[in-house]
Parts: structure tokens; sequence; C-alpha cells
């Protein structure tokens, strides 16, 4: 789903809340919902939960058909890496799946070799820093 997001579709936000440690994630799940608002926490109807959502500024325009709102929503499925480190996505993400320090309003957010799970880049290894972070 990120690779659909563009840029043009996400330029009216002002903020990204975050209703978890965004910076313990490796990856969040990223999908543009349509929602009656602008602000405020929207209803979640997916397994697993919602880690966070984007706000819209006064010049998002509702969809004329049926009065809605393109959001941004973060969320994980119960067999995501943060609960199970060693199942599914022990390596590998998602195809909707982003790390979450990629992310800010109006942009879309990229995999990185954190939220890939692994291995680690030279330019990581010469740092000394190893995955998961």
């Amino acid at each position: 789903m990120s690779a659909l997001i563009t840029e043009d579709e996400i330029r009216e936000e002002t903020e990204i809340v975050w209703l978890e440690d965004a910076t313990a994630l490796d990856y969040v799940r990223q999908s543009l919902d349509r929602l009656p608002t602008r602000k405020g926490k929207p209803a979640y109807h997916r397994d697993g939960r919602m880690v966070g959502y984007a706000l819209l500024g006064p010049g998002a325009k509702a969809s004329r058909s049926s009065g809605t709102f393109r959001r941004r929503v973060f969320w994980l499925l119960p067999h995501d890496r943060d609960t199970e480190p060693n199942g599914l996505y022990a390596t590998g993400a998602p195809a909707e799946a982003v790390d979450p320090r990629t992310l800010a309003p109006g942009v879309k957010g990229y995999k990185t070799e954190r939220s890939e799970g692994g291995p680690p880049s030279s330019a990581m290894q010469e740092l000394g820093i190893t995955l998961p972070l």
C-alpha cells in the first residue's frame, strides 16, 4: 500500500500522532483510509492495533461523492515482528510497511535495513550498529 500512496495525496498532512513509541518499532504498516474528519483519532476496524494516524490541515478537501477525507493510518497485525520477533517477518517486512523514523507529515516513508530485519550495511557494521537497534 505504501507504494500506492503519493506525496500529492498526503500533502495536506499537518501532524502525525503516535499512540505508541514509534522509535521502538522496526516498521509500521501504513494505509490511506477514508475517514469522516480531518482530525481526531479514527475508529480502527482491522485485526491488530493502530499505532498512529495523520491529521489534515484546513486545505484538505473532502471527497465529493462520500464526504470523507483520505488520511494515513499506521498499524500492526498480531503476527508482526514487534510481537513475534522470530515469526513470519523476522526478516523482510510486509509490502505496506515502512520504517516509522522515515515518516513525517507529507512524507511517505520508506523501507530501511532496519525495517527489513537486516542484514546491516557495511556502514552500520563499521559503526558497530547491530540489528535490531
